[in-house]
């Protein structure tokens, strides 16, 4: 085996692979497998401790020789396993912190102990990551609800400027007229009615401490959902009380604020709530974000769940809304579900605006969980 091969697996297997150290390992290899045990052999070699300057150290050098996705997963570890948390109140070491959700995540679920110093620089890292998922997400998410209301809302009798006109040209090719070298439309295909909305849209998020990367991208797709006109659009969170964050849509920045990670979980209260908001039932999507472990009472909660259902309403439970992939979520509560005919199910944000897309047009969300997801709940 060459010696570069067996570098690799020596920083792969850390060195109680090698006690005799018989691979040496020189330059940025070393450098490497010193950063490495820090964080994966803590708790023989006593890890980062406490020092400040000892983490903004290892920070710089995970950065130095490691690609950005390499150093996002190595932060997550290390909020996990050296208790980072206590650290990050600091903000000479946030700005040491390569800005992520998860970091995003983090950040929010201490904001309420921060002192106020450190506020102010955990605010600037949380608005750095939402404006580039603002940029990332954003017309994906417009393009699908747009294009999903106009063809899902027809008007048969439009206005002049309700009228369709790409779409009415091509159903009224076949009315051509050489003579005039115009086509005269028989059948006008028009808009719904402009600055009506034409779906009520309520995203009723979970913000328990497992669920905080499903929060920060909630609130940047309620944001983008928020400034098109033709949606109404609720952001409600939940744990054991309900607060309604509609009104700070407008700035996803501002609603991450208002969010509390962490606590319990009461979907039956938070469904309550969100029935009082539901005035069109037929022209309502209610997206649950929830990984379904209820702390109040189950069958109440179903129950709830059913007469939303029955209803009229167009009820979606989303595991997680996160690149994560399958969550820990409660199967007897999706298997309930299942049975209520909601769909449950775990969604990447990129898949989240064709799903929205799917459900505004009430399209069969089974067969778009079959042709979208690898696993199907």
């Amino acid at each position: 085996m060459d010696k570069e091969r067996l570098e690799k697996w020596r920083l792969i297997l850390g060195n109680h692979a090698d006690p005799e150290e018989s691979i040496s390992l020189d330059g940025d290899a070393r450098g490497m497998d010193e950063v490495l045990e820090a964080l994966y052999d803590s708790d023989k070699k006593g890890g980062l401790g406490s020092s400040s300057p000892k983490v903004n150290r290892w920070l710089g050098d995970i950065r130095k020789y490691f690609p950005s996705t390499v150093v996002q997963v190595m932060q997550k570890d290390a909020m996990k396993r050296l208790g980072m948390e206590q650290m990050l109140m600091e903000p000479e070491l946030l700005e040491s912190v390569e800005p992520d959700v998860h970091l995003v995540g983090t950040l929010l679920s201490l904001s309420k102990a921060m002192p106020v110093k450190t506020k102010e620089t955990a605010r600037k890292i949380v608005m750095k990551v939402v404006r580039e998922l603002e940029k990332k997400l954003d017309n994906p998410m417009r393009q699908a609800v747009t294009g999903s209301i106009n063809r899902a809302v027809r008007n048969r009798r439009p206005k002049y400027n309700e009228i369709d006109w790409p779409s009415t040209i091509r159903k009224n090719l076949k009315h051509y007229q050489p003579k005039y070298k115009s086509i005269i439309p028989e059948n006008l295909v028009g808009f719904g009615r402009k600055g009506q909305a034409l779906r009520d849209v309520i995203l009723l998020v979970d913000q328990s401490g497992s669920m905080a990367t499903s929060v920060v991208y909630a609130s940047v797709f309620g944001a983008v959902m928020a400034s098109i006109k033709a949606v109404k659009t609720h952001m409600v969170v939940f744990d054991t009380a309900v607060v309604d964050l509609t009104e700070h849509l407008q700035d996803p920045v501002d609603l991450l604020f208002g969010t509390q990670l962490g606590g319990g979980t009461d979907i039956n209260k938070a469904l309550a709530y969100v029935e009082k908001l539901i005035t069109k039932p037929s022209e309502t999507i209610l997206v649950l974000i929830s990984d379904l472990y209820e702390g109040g009472r189950v069958e109440e909660m179903l129950k709830r769940s059913a007469a939303i259902k029955a209803s009229g309403v167009q009820f979606v439970a989303l595991l997680a809304l996160s690149d994560e992939g399958a969550p820990m979520y409660d199967k007897r509560v999706a298997q309930s579900y299942a049975a209520l005919d909601i769909p449950s199910f775990s969604c990447t944000p990129d898949l989240f605006p064709s799903m929205m897309a799917a459900s505004i047009k009430k399209e069969n969300l089974q067969h778009w969980m079959t042709q979208n997801l690898v696993n199907p709940k």
